[in-house]
């Protein structure tokens, strides 16, 4: 079974077929190091490490696997649990299992890394013989919580693959018009696009690592101090299932930035109004909301990096403006729709490098469909931002 090349571009293929024997080499090492005492162990690590190298070896040769890629990956999560059972540090090349549910199809990848999660999890509560009644809570809490994390990269995995189909689709039709001497706006357009995306998709990747990594910290540091105090084992298990939920509730937080439900059913006007009032409700202040001009539909894209936009900006007002009143106006013209948010707050200098990152996330989302974003505001002045798109149409691509 070959790595799809369809949807996996050749970087992915090169890590899902070589960093799985890195991390096996390693394990294996480390397993021989540390947990090898007798020639017996010895000989069991050496021949788990053949078995499971030769197992994944029918990957890559052309010709030899004669499975479907489900029995396979079966086979390999057989092997992640006998090695983990043999030593907990072979955990490591269990986590290549993450990687390899690229070899899988459909919901099955869900399968794959919920199944990976499971057999993972297991070394963090220090493995099988660890097992009992005082460890099962905490390790079905990671079990949940390490099968969120994988879910949440796959869903920013499936956006990124579905967004650069988009762009290849519009990049051939750019290419017929180029050949017809029109369209190098839309050229401009989509080499924009192109850069907002790949910015964004930096942006949500550091997010994700930074606030989940640093809760994943905070649970092994108490688990640790469970193993190390055992009497107090209840109250570290428990902030360890705090620290857990509090991960799953930012991943549920990265996964809902990705798409605007708000505007599954409503025009922008009215999802921008509805946002606005439940943003009022939440912070206590009043806003005035107003749409000049004839709303007409949009391009997706451009609708949703508004209405990001608009969010975006009445957030950092509620954290940083400390403002009395606040105003939002859309505004559609002949051939851009312009958005406006101001306040009465304390204002700041926007030429000090560093202003917000909010402010860099607007940007970039404004990049994504040729639009820019003007900051007015100065120390005890209040602040405006003004966002401003070109008004395309359903059905018109770049």
């Amino acid at each position: 079974m070959a790595v799809p090349q369809g949807g996996v571009d050749r970087r992915e293929a090169v890590i899902a077929r070589v960093v799985p024997y890195g991390a096996l080499a390693i394990s294996t090492t480390l397993v021989l190091l540390a947990d090898a005492k007798s020639p017996a162990q010895v000989w069991a690590t050496l021949g788990l490490a053949v078995t499971a190298a030769v197992w994944m070896l029918i990957v890559t040769l052309p010709g030899v696997f004669w499975a479907p890629p489900v029995l396979y990956f079966a086979g390999l999560l057989v092997l992640f649990a006998v090695m983990v059972l043999r030593s907990p540090l072979f955990g490591l090349f269990a986590w290549t299992g993450y990687v390899q549910v690229v070899h899988l199809r459909g919901h099955w990848k869900w399968a794959g890394v919920v199944a990976t999660a499971t057999v993972v999890s297991v070394t963090y509560v220090g493995g099988f013989d660890q097992l009992d009644a005082t460890t099962i809570p905490v390790y079905l809490i990671f079990v949940v919580a390490t099968a969120a994390v994988g879910a949440v990269f796959m869903l920013l995995d499936v956006r990124r693959r579905r967004t650069l189909d988009r762009l290849a689709e519009s990049n051939a039709r750019l290419e017929v018009a180029l050949g017809e001497n029109a369209g190098l706006h839309a050229q401009l357009l989509a080499q924009a696009r192109e850069a907002g995306v790949l910015d964004e998709r930096q942006r949500m990747a550091r997010e994700i690592h930074d606030t989940l990594a640093q809760g994943f910290t905070g649970i092994v540091a108490q688990l640790e101090a469970a193993r190390q105090n055992p009497t107090e084992w209840r109250r570290h298990a428990d902030l360890a299932q705090a620290l857990a939920r509090e991960n799953l509730a930012e991943a549920r937080r990265s996964v809902e930035a990705l798409r605007s439900p708000h505007l599954d059913d409503a025009r922008l006007p009215e999802a921008i109004a509805g946002m606005s009032e439940r943003w009022s409700r939440a912070s206590g202040l009043s806003i005035g909301v107003e749409t000049t001009g004839e709303p007409r539909p949009m391009l997706p894209d451009v609708e949703v990096a508004l209405f990001r936009v608009a969010q975006e900006a009445l957030t950092n007002v509620a954290k940083h403006a400390g403002a009395s009143r606040v105003g939002l106006t859309l505004s559609y013209l002949d051939d851009v729709v312009l958005l406006d948010v101001r306040d009465d707050g304390v204002g700041f200098d926007p030429d000090v490098s560093g202003a917000g990152f909010g402010l860099t996330s607007m940007r970039q989302r404004l990049l994504q469909v040729a639009g820019r974003l003007e900051i007015e505001s100065g120390p005890g002045e209040g602040t405006a931002i003004n966002a401003t798109v070109p008004a395309l149409p359903p059905g018109e691509q770049p």
